[in-house]
């Protein structure tokens, strides 16, 4: 008999070195298991077959040459020729029986580990190749594996198909891609004990953000069941974004989170057949499939091993990390951790580019689902169900289909865009989509349903989050915008951010934080009056009741205070933690009494105003009995953003606030409902935007902490415009030499008082030489929309040039 070791290793031999011995896979599970580990991360005991275990048996009856001669003459480019070969191969290595000695050897690993476990155990067992998980080069589920197997012979059977899966068509056309020589890979076999998931969920981590390559953020995926329903894309999981930072300081830094669909989910089966996939119940498919608890304990692991991977490399490693939770001891495990190869292996971006729609009004969407990328492409669809239909497929054509899986990657290269049934961001597709640069849109439910072979389409994932298909072949243009020349500015360049879902994508973008982040705009999007969830069960509207309910059955929610409360926390959070540490100033609501009418419940909360933008809005509704309770909410979702997620970044501004006795009122409100002046560091700023605020400057800059610039109603009030109407629209002038008088004067107050000062109205953005008007004032901070901020940087830099030269010469 061989010798074991030579054939076989213990997780427990293993280390990362160890990548030509055992592959990417075991070397990695080899060293989790001896690394982390005992540091309290648990991992599965476990043995890898080894590389000289698949060479020797290569060897047997010729195979190797068998092998060479079915590859001789191989045309890579040719998908009939690959598919033909690969078949070949496959057939080859499965017709050859295993040596003798490598069953026995095989047999007493498998004994050995049953004898450390304690009992005869259900196995996992997972092909790794010896050019697998490396950063430059993703083999990452190349190569097949197999759940639940039990006994000698079926896991003898299992290590067999895994030395074949090395010649699978994906597996032949990575090597042929990345030019690697195919006998310069061999193929290990990983064997663990089954965690239990079938009873409860699985899923995937990774250390950064998948669309943005944002590095502070934690991603985390789960669904019920075995984790291959995630894996491959055959759900749409459960989706959790967790802040580093802050986490690691001992906070609860949960900052999004989305329900998934969570169609099926993978079991274990009888008799011969290892799994089989179940229908998930509506009551559990409306509830997440992992507690917070969990989420923030594989959050902190998944840092941890981060942390040791990139000590490893000596450079920042974000990995990819699969977990399980076993449904009968209820607890956690990883199961396996390897490099991201995505945003791991993309050079620094000295530009930004951005797509965007020319088309005017691009109608109805066909099909949503969720965006991949944020690109466009045009095309012909092309339905794919099985693998039978991909030979259809040609160049340039949008592939459609329930789902993807590696089998499909050859042809996946060829196509202009990915549409899925079903997935989310860490399905095959996405993954894969993100690799060749690809729009993509998984998880739209009924795309293959909607979408007929040959119709020409736009897949649209440059409108946000949302990832949109469009009847015909819209026009689109790429804007392309150079970074690397970026001139550094005295005068703070902030950003007016609106939506939560860019924020990590904008904050790529050379920035010094955020002047205006409006609750409002979230609020909108929640779409339900504050005060309707305070009186939920009293409102005499059931529609709106009724519609309440299933808001928050889609979001996993039972309670209603706590629905508004985190949902309003977690999307400021994201913005909040997008920019960490820059400040971040979150303004509270400033709807107008028509606009909150139009949330669910608001018709019982709200009356008809003559003049709205004059009347019940800003602060003034802050501590009145009819919106008390409201802005109630709004401080607890402010005050749990910078206590629970440590996020203490974020300053609270308050719009529209009429007179200084008003805003000590609001001040202590904000105290009441436990926001503290001064209390961890919390600044309270106000926007000028009324007259008032700028006669009174000096009172009002005694009880606010600085001030923002709101040139849009500052304006209006000065010249006595409503700026809703379109009859004066003309008139509407922010240049005109009262408002400039007015901002000029609020500057130099602010200067006299030693508060900062900034602005966030519209002006600057559209504006150059308005932007570089407050230069020239003195202005603390301009803050911009993000596209014209790069534009703008070089306005302010050129006017802060003048300045110093007139210095100079004076």
């Amino acid at each position: 008999m061989a010798r074991t070791n030579e054939y076989t290793l213990d997780f427990s031999e293993i280390q990362l070195s160890d990548l030509s011995r055992v592959g990417g896979k075991n070397a990695s599970l080899g060293e989790l298991y001896n690394s982390l580990k005992p540091k309290g991360i648990n991992v599965l005991d476990g043995f890898a077959t080894t590389a000289d275990a698949f060479r020797h048996f290569l060897e047997k009856d010729n195979l190797k040459e068998k092998l060479s001669e079915i590859f001789s003459g191989f045309d890579p480019g040719n998908t009939s020729d690959l598919q033909k070969r690969g078949v070949a191969a496959r057939t080859a290595i499965l017709e050859t029986a295993l040596p003798q000695d490598l069953k026995e050897v095989f047999i007493k690993a498998y004994f050995d580990l049953c004898d450390r476990t304690g009992r005869e155990i259900e196995l996992a067992v997972r092909s790794s190749a010896t050019a697998e998980d490396l950063p430059e080069a993703s083999f990452a589920g190349a190569a097949e594996t197999f759940l639940n197997v039990r006994g000698e012979e079926p896991l003898l059977q299992a290590i067999h198909k895994c030395f074949a899966s090395l010649f699978t068509d994906r597996a032949i056309s990575y090597r042929e891609e990345l030019g690697f020589d195919h006998f310069d890979v061999a193929l290990s076999v990983g064997v663990q004990p089954m965690v239990r998931s079938d009873l409860a969920s699985a899923g995937v981590i990774f250390t950064l953000d998948t669309e943005s390559g944002f590095r502070d953020v934690v991603q985390i995926t789960s669904s019920y069941g075995l984790g291959e329903t995630v894996v491959q894309g055959i759900v749409t999981p459960d989706e959790w974004t967790v802040f580093k930072p802050t986490l690691l300081k001992g906070h609860k830094a949960i900052i999004d989170r989305k329900l998934g669909t969570k169609e099926v989910r993978l079991v274990y089966a009888g008799g011969t057949k290892m799994t089989k996939s179940e229908t998930v119940s509506d009551p559990e498919r409306r509830k997440y499939s992992l507690a917070d608890e969990d989420v923030l304990k594989l959050a902190d692991w998944a840092c941890r091993i981060e942390e040791h991977y990139s000590d490893q490399a000596g450079k920042p490693r974000p990995m990819d990390i699969e977990w399980a939770k076993d449904g009968v001891t209820g607890e956690l495990f990883v199961v396996q951790a390897r490099p991201e190869t995505v945003h791991s292996s993309t050079k620094q971006v000295t530009f930004a580019e951005n797509y965007r729609l020319t088309d005017g009004e691009p109608g109805i969407p066909i099909v949503t689902g969720q965006a991949v990328g944020r690109k466009i492409a045009v095309g012909r669809v092309r339905k794919a169900i099985d693998t039978g239909d991909l030979a259809r497929i040609e160049k340039g054509d949008i592939l459609v289909a329930p789902h993807t899986n590696p089998d499909w990657e050859p042809i996946m290269k060829h196509v202009a865009a990915i549409v899925t049934d079903q997935g989310g961001r860490t399905a095959h597709a996405a993954i894969v989509s993100r690799e060749l640069g690809l729009p993509c849109i998984v998880g739209c439910g009924n795309a293959t349903e909607m979408l007929k072979d040959g119709d020409e389409i736009t897949v649209c994932c440059a409108e946000g989050p949302e990832g949109r298909v469009y009847e015909g072949q819209l026009e689109f243009e790429i804007e392309r915008t150079d970074l690397s020349d970026l001139p550094e500015t005295a005068t703070k360049i902030m950003f007016n951010v609106a939506d939560p879902e860019n924020a990590f994508s904008i904050a790529a973008l050379p920035n010094d934080g955020v002047g205006l982040a409006r609750t409002e705009f979230i609020i909108n999007h929640i779409g339900v009056h504050p005060m309707a969830i305070v009186h939920f069960k009293n409102l005499r509207n059931w529609e709106d009741q009724f519609a309440i309910k299933e808001k928050m059955s889609r979001l996993g929610e039972t309670d209603t205070r706590e629905f508004f409360v985190h949902t309003l926390a977690e999307s400021i959070g994201k913005i909040a933690a997008a920019f960490y540490p820059k400040p971040v100033i979150v303004r509270t609501s400033d709807f107008k009494t028509n606009e909150y009418a139009r949330l669910l419940g608001g018709g019982e909360f709200e009356w008809p105003e003559d003049n709205p933008m004059l009347g019940f809005r800003g602060a003034s509704r802050y501590t009145h009995e009819r919106y008390r309770e409201g802005f109630a909410l709004e401080c607890e979702a402010l005050k749990r953003v910078r206590d629970e997620m440590g996020l203490t970044n974020l300053k609270v501004m308050i719009p529209f606030c009429r007179t200084v006795k008003e805003a000590q009122k609001v001040i202590d409100e904000m105290a009441a409902n436990g926001l503290r002046q001064g209390e961890n560091g919390l600044e309270i700023y106000a926007m000028c935007e009324l007259p008032s605020n700028v006669v009174r400057a000096k009172d009002f800059l005694e009880l606010f902490d600085g001030y923002s610039i709101g040139s849009n109603d500052l304006t209006q009030l000065i010249l006595g415009i409503d700026r809703d109407s379109g009859t004066i629209a003309e008139l509407f002038e922010e240049e005109d030499e009262a408002v400039k008088d007015m901002i000029s004067s609020a500057i130099q107050a602010a200067k006299k008082a030693g508060k900062p000062i900034g602005i966030c109205g519209q002006a600057p953005s559209d504006k150059p030489e308005f932007a570089a008007w407050l230069v020239r004032q003195g202005i603390d901070s301009i803050s911009l929309t993000p596209d014209s901020a790069v534009k703008t940087a070089f306005t302010i830099a050129e006017a802060e040039n003048r300045l110093r030269r007139s210095a100079q010469t004076s």
